[in-house]
């Protein structure tokens, strides 16, 4: 018997509102609701804050101390898929080593603040490590790399990783109808509306544990990570050089999350193979049960599950009905299955998880529940 990392348990949540791609278009204008779901494959997304349809702006959820506008903000939604992941693991959260948020919409951008908040809520050990990591699409896997070989050193027994979106408040006419100015290398002007058709809220968890096992037994049986440098999506504004309040220097689409449409489509296909191949191999794959991939539109997905010559029903896919969930979206995938009965934990089902995002991060896991 050797110590293996396993997946003990999983959670989600996912907003219950709607948001249409009529009412989205309507709110920040740029293609029409058919081109919305022809281009991209998403009918509609799912948002925790509403929005004004006629100034195009979110709407914040009033001030309550009585928790009536519970769950409200990102820091709500990571305690929400936590707790779950906690409960069908029969887990305590005192028993955690560790606590990872990977996510680029925190509630506050400093000093760890969610992690902090969700370390606090739940009562956890004071040396419990509690820590943002501020990444995109592809920092799931990343993250899960990373706690793998920590846990594998010895040092956790139990990690949490969190993941998570909270586009809604970033909801704003004047920003997103903004484009990004042409640069060196991209001659062409980015239209930052795309990131507003394209993501919605929600978020993730799942919880590890370090325990024995034999080769043939449930754990994490390869995992791998990676480093490229392509500005998939970018964010100008908000950092130190580029602050809201120093004149000249900002525009509206700087504080817009903006997708490079042309470098996703193109980047896609050759990193989210290099994941496969980083942990399987073609005979492995034909015994996976379910894969969770990042899914950055059904369009770019479904065009890479044909060329990689995977079964289409094998591949967990919700991007068209809640949308693009950035790092959250893999371990919503995973929940969704277990509350289907899709998947089990403890069944010995085979899955992978795989992804890439952002600027770029990039990785997989080849599990055995």
């Amino acid at each position: 018997m050797t110590e293996r990392v396993c997946v003990v348990g999983a959670g989600a949540f996912v907003p219950a509102r709607t948001i249409s791609n009529e009412r989205i278009a309507r709110a920040i204008p740029g293609w029409s609701a058919e081109r919305i779901e022809e281009k991209i494959g998403i009918r509609e997304r799912r948002f925790l804050w509403d929005f004004d349809d006629e100034t195009g702006r979110a709407i914040p959820p009033p001030d309550d101390v009585a928790g009536r506008f519970y769950p409200a903000t990102n820091t709500d939604m990571c305690e929400l898929s936590l707790r779950q992941a906690l409960s069908r693991g029969g887990v305590d959260a005192k028993e955690l080593d560790a606590l990872f948020v990977v996510t680029c919409t925190p509630d506050a951008p400093h000093f760890n603040h969610d992690a902090m908040a969700l370390h606090e809520r739940l009562g956890m050990r004071e040396d419990a490590f509690a820590l943002v990591v501020d990444d995109g699409c592809g920092g799931t896997p990343y993250v899960l790399d990373l706690a793998r070989k920590m846990m594998e050193g010895g040092r956790f027994r139990t990690v949490a990783v969190v993941a998570s979106a909270f586009t809604s408040p970033l909801l704003n006419r004047e920003v997103y109808t903004d484009e990004l100015p042409p640069t060196p290398g991209r001659p062409k002007a980015l239209n930052a509306y795309l990131s507003m058709y394209v993501f919605g809220d929600g978020a993730g968890a799942v919880v590890l544990r370090s325990q024995p096992g034999d080769e043939d037994g449930p754990g994490i049986l390869s995992s791998f990570s990676g480093n490229a440098y392509a500005e998939l999506v970018s964010r100008r504004g908000g950092g130190m050089l580029k602050l809201p309040y120093q004149p000249g220097r900002t525009r509206p689409s700087d504080m817009a999350f903006v997708v490079d449409g042309f470098k996703v489509a193109r980047s896609y296909p050759e990193y989210m193979q290099k994941c496969l191949d980083a942990v399987s191999t073609p005979a492995v794959r034909a015994q996976v049960k379910r894969y969770y991939f990042h899914q950055p539109n059904k369009r770019v997905m479904d065009s890479f599950v044909s060329r990689a010559g995977l079964a289409k029903e094998a591949v967990a896919c919700n991007v068209d009905r809640i949308g693009n969930t950035s790092a959250a979206g893999m371990l919503i995938l995973l929940s969704e299955d277990l509350e289907a009965g899709r998947v089990a934990l403890g069944s010995g089902d085979l899955v992978m998880v795989a992804a890439v995002g952002a600027n770029v991060h990039y990785g997989a896991q080849l599990v055995r529940l």
